[in-house]
Order: structure tokens, then sequence, then C-alpha cells
């Protein structure tokens, strides 16, 4: 009898909170929503501002797992996350077409930089071409440390390689560190090496860094962000409504201005710049 009435009072406890949140009521499974995302969102402290307001106003918890947008999505394309937060449009693509996503939408851009010491050994500094500016890396063999993680940020700084019509693998100046944006940057600053990164990391990062911005602006650098909702049909025991509750809320108009005010007070700019519901072209 003491067993029925301690339930009773559990129900009733749920049904109360559900009613003081506004939200319906669910389990504790249900409640939790696994976020597979970029470590820029994660290092740059922007999902330290939004995550919580999400599940102030929605009762879920949100579990981020931050590493590079290929392990993001390989995790999604094996039914391990609910939600992803990518910056990789091509393998995204890709990722959409094997049905492993649902309603891929944008979100935001910031862009890529290349920085590197102060000194400048390959002299890139002011150069307009990234993959130019590679190209002089390399000639001259200052050393470059990169992600090689198959990440978004790995990706695009393949494909300034392939411009600039270098194969770096195996190269004596050519550093692989398997690690995030932001233990690379410390690794770069380290060695006084030259590296790749999203300026939003960079920029959260900088006091603790012996690097500099040296090349910028080049319209290849430009660095976009979808959420994608892992499909439920493909895998059923996802959490898709949780899912899809976290990618309503980043193309949300009050999400967006988080976007757009972020970093401005703290680095006079902002380090995303919001771009939900805008045509993909723009």
């Amino acid at each position: 009898m003491k067993m029925r009435n301690l339930s009773i009072v559990w129900l009733l406890a749920l049904l109360l909170a559900a009613f003081l949140t506004g939200s319906p009521a669910r389990s504790a499974e249900d409640r939790n929503v696994i976020l597979s995302t970029t470590t820029s969102t994660y290092d740059s402290g922007l999902l330290d501002v939004l995550i919580p307001i999400f599940e102030k106003e929605t009762g879920y918890f949100v579990k981020p797992i931050a590493v590079g947008s290929g392990q993001a999505m390989a995790m999604g394309a094996k039914g391990e996350a609910d939600v992803l937060l990518v910056h990789s449009p091509e393998a995204e693509k890709e990722f959409m077409a094997q049905d492993n996503g649902v309603n891929r939408r944008l979100v935001m851009h910031n862009d890529f930089v290349i920085v590197g010491p102060p000194s400048d050994p390959a002299r890139v500094k002011g150069m307009t071409s990234a993959a130019k500016a590679m190209e002089a890396i390399a000639g001259k063999g200052a050393l470059f440390v990169s992600r090689g993680d198959n990440s978004g940020t790995h990706a695009k700084e393949l494909s300034l390689w392939k411009k600039a019509g270098i194969d770096p693998e195996g190269k004596k100046f050519y550093q692989q560190t398997g690690l995030g944006m932001g233990q690379t940057l410390s690794v770069a600053s380290e060695k006084s090496a030259y590296t790749l990164t999203d300026r939003g990391t960079y920029l959260s990062l900088k006091k603790s860094l012996g690097l500099v911005i040296l090349v910028e602006g080049d319209e290849s650098l430009k660095n976009i962000y979808h959420v994608i909702e892992v499909n439920p049909k493909k895998f059923p025991k996802v959490n898709a409504a949780g899912g899809k509750a976290f990618a309503d809320f980043m193309v949300s108009k009050e999400a967006q201005d988080v976007i757009r005010r972020f970093g401005v007070e703290k680095y006079g700019q902002p380090l995303f710049f919001p771009d939900a519901g805008k045509p993909e072209r723009e």
C-alpha cells in the first residue's frame, strides 16, 4: 500500500512539474537530447549560452558531444545522436543522401582564417588567396599543424591544399594533431606553427595564444553551419521529438538573436552570424 501511495505521489509530482513548466511530462530518457556537434561551437562558448535557454524553455536536457564534423556525422549515421550541429557542407550532403538525416537547416556562419607566429616566416600576411598562402607555407617548409581529424575544418584545409596543387601528407613541415580546434591552436602556438582555424575559436582563445591572423577574407574561407535531425525512420531509437525541438530552437528568432550578439561585448565583434531562413546561396 505504501509503495502504491509513493507511486501516486511521484506521478502527481511529475504532472505538477509539467504544469509549471508548460511542458508535457516525459520520462527521464525522453528528456535527454544527444547533440553531436563541432568543437568550434563548444570551444567558443556559444553552446554554454544557448543550451541553458533551450533547457529552461522546453524541459529537455541536452548532452553535447563535441567532436569534428566527420565524427559527429558518423555518430548520426549509427543513430547514436538525436541532432547534429555541423559545418562540413559536402559531407552533410552525403549524410542526407544516405537518408541518415532529415530537415537540414541553415543556422549561421563565420569564417576560417590562417593564423601563425607574428614572425611569419612564410611571408603570407595580407595575402588575399588562402591557397596561395598554403603554397607559400609549403614552399618555405614552415611548420603547419593540421587537425587531421576529419572535421569540417580539416576538410576545408584539405580543399585548400588541393587548390594549391600540393599533397602535404608525409612532408616534414606537416604535422597532424588528431585533436579539436582549441587544442590544435595550443599546439600551433607552442610550436610557432601555422594552422587553419575558425575565427570564433581563435578569438575566444586569443589571449592564451602566441598566434596572429595572417590570411583572411578569401571567399573560399567561409564557414557555414547547419542543424540536422537524425532520421527517426532509419533509427527508431533516437529522440526525434527532442532532436526536432532543439533544431527548431536553433533557427528561432530568440536563438538567432543570441548568435547575433554573441562575442560582441567581449571581443568587439560577433563570433558567428545568424543565417536561419536565408537562401543557401547568400
